[in-house]
């Protein structure tokens, strides 16, 4: 399973949001725009695997953070059972950032229903 599936199943299951939503930002050299995974009335949540393609999931965190004005969180999706150098990367730089994170067994998207 890829990432865009936890997010559809697990965004509005577990943190009562909305996947996929887009922002509008400028910046000096004009404008642009960012999407975030999953965001509820309080909370932007970024979501990753663990693989090295989520160590960027801190910097979108905060940046949509500071985008919507709410808090930034991290979901980060155990595919294989191990809390491996990814997750203990990625979990020890939010610890620094202040920014919680959520490790999910993927084994509960399939609690939820979804197969798989």
């Amino acid at each position: 399973m890829n990432e865009a599936y936890y997010i559809a199943l697990l965004c509005g299951a577990l943190f009562g949001g909305q996947p996929e939503t887009v922002h509008q930002f400028t910046y000096p050299g004009g404008a642009a725009s960012i999407r975030t995974d999953c965001e509820n009335r309080n909370r932007v949540i970024e979501f990753g695997l663990d693989k090295r393609s989520s160590l960027d999931s801190i910097q979108q965190a905060l940046f949509a953070a500071e985008i919507t004005g709410k808090e930034a969180v991290v979901a980060l999706i155990d595919t294989d059972g191990t809390l491996g150098r990814f997750e203990w990367r990625i979990a020890r730089a939010a610890n620094i950032a202040g920014v919680p994170i959520r490790i999910i067994p993927a084994e509960l998207a399939h609690g939820l229903g979804a197969g798989g």
